[in-house]
Formats: structure tokens, C-alpha cells, sequence
């Protein structure tokens, strides 16, 4: 089961859990609660340091983004946030498969049961943070706790540099996310590039002014 897990980025590929036709809440992490406890006889397994790299001593952690089914099971498994103290400079992409599948084969056996009260469970959308070597758990963690998972989602997306990452996982897509927040964040984001255009251009201009000038100052000369 856990070896079908495969990367595209810096993402995991899921296999979908829950009815199409349904929007699915977001929750922020720990928001479970509320609805949710531990099956009987369940624990919280956690990821191992991958041995690849123990030896290096890094403090790591990752935020990752799970189905909470409406059996208790949990699936569609993504990276989305991460932080290393010493993250190598080649194959970065194979150094975070490894930590985001360690920390999602250990999610994976997380089994939950709706509370007595809860008549008919519904799935949701969440994010569970593991850390690995922490040598101060509070400061670890805040590199990738996430504290508003639904305007993180919409941020990765509206961002050109990481869109690509949701992009071959249509369960974003079913999301139960406000749209008020998406238009808003694109307007920021599409502000953001604007500003980032027209400065690059000034910057070519203004190039292009200090090259003209010096050639004129030789031609004079």
C-alpha cells in the first residue's frame, strides 16, 4: 500500500477517497476534535528519520495534507509545507520524497472514530505537522505548522511557482474553500506580479540609460 505512494514535485499522488459530487470542508489542524477521536485501539504512529540521512543531525519537518475519510481511514496524502536546517544543495526532490513518505506511511495508519453525537460523519480536509531531530519542538514546528490551511491552499495556487504542485490533484478542486478568499488572493497575487513586471522593466530601462550615457562620455572623449 505505502509503496504507491509517488511524488510529483514537491507533492504526493493520491488516490481519491471521498464522493465526487461533495464539497469537502477544510479543517485546520487539530480542528478534528471538534467531531473525531482516536478509533479504539488506534495510536499515532510516528515517521521515522529517514537513515539516508540521519547522520546529518538537520532538524526537518513537513505539513501534510490528508482526507480524513468518513470511515476514520486516511488518504490523498500532500507535502505541503517544509523546512530543514540543512536541506542539501542536489537532489532535493528525492530528499523531501523521502521525508514527506515517511511522515505519509506513518499518517496513513492513523485511524480515527467519529465522537457518539456525530450520527452521520462527513469526510474533511486537513494537515498534520511531523518533525524529525527536534532539538527545540516549539521553534521546529513553527517552520511548518500551518494556521489557516484553506488561505495556504488558495496562496499555493494563486502563486505561479507553486501551482504546479496542485495541479494533478483534482481533490483541490472539491475543496469547500469561501470564494471570496480565492478572488481576493489572486488580486494580490496578480498585483504582486505587476509590480515585480514593472519594476524589472524600470530596472531595464535604467540600464539601459546608465549604458547610453557612458557611451556618449567615451564618444567625447
Amino acid at each position: 500500500m505505502f509503496k504507491r505512494l509517488l511524488f510529483c514535485s514537491l507533492a504526493l499522488t493520491f488516490c481519491t477517497g471521498a464522493l465526487a459530487a461533495d464539497k469537502i470542508p477544510v479543517v485546520n489542524e487539530g480542528g478534528i476534535s471538534n467531531n473525531w477521536t482516536l478509533a479504539p485501539g488506534a495510536t499515532l504512529p510516528a515517521p521515522a528519520y529517514p537513515e539516508i540521512y540521519r547522520s546529518s543531525g538537520a532538524e526537518v519537518c513537513v505539513a501534510i495534507g490528508y482526507l480524513l475519510n468518513e470511515d476514520g481511514t486516511t488518504s490523498d496524502f500532500s507535502l505541503l509545507r517544509s523546512w530543514s536546517s540543512d536541506e542539501p544543495s542536489q537532489a532535493k526532490e528525492e530528499y523531501w520524497s523521502l521525508f514527506a513518505n515517511d511522515a505519509s506511511n506513518a499518517l496513513a495508519r492513523w485511524k480515527f472514530a467519529p465522537k457518539p453525537e456525530v450520527t452521520n460523519p462527513k469526510p474533511v480536509y486537513t494537515v498534520a505537522t511531523f518533525l524529525f531531530g527536534a532539538k527545540d519542538v516549539a521553534k521546529l514546528r513553527s517552520k511548518c505548522a500551518i494556521s489557516d490551511l484553506a488561505l495556504h491552499i488558495v496562496q499555493i495556487r494563486a502563486d505561479g511557482k507553486t501551482r504546479r504542485r496542485l495541479e494533478a490533484f483534482p481533490i483541490y478542486d472539491r475543496l469547500d474553500i469561501d470564494p471570496a478568499m480565492v478572488n481576493r488572493v489572486d488580486q494580490q497575487y496578480r498585483a504582486q506580479r505587476q509590480s515585480e513586471s514593472q519594476m524589472s522593466r524600470d530596472q531595464r530601462n535604467s540600464g539601459n540609460g546608465v549604458g547610453s550615457s557612458v557611451s556618449g562620455n567615451q564618444g567625447r572623449r
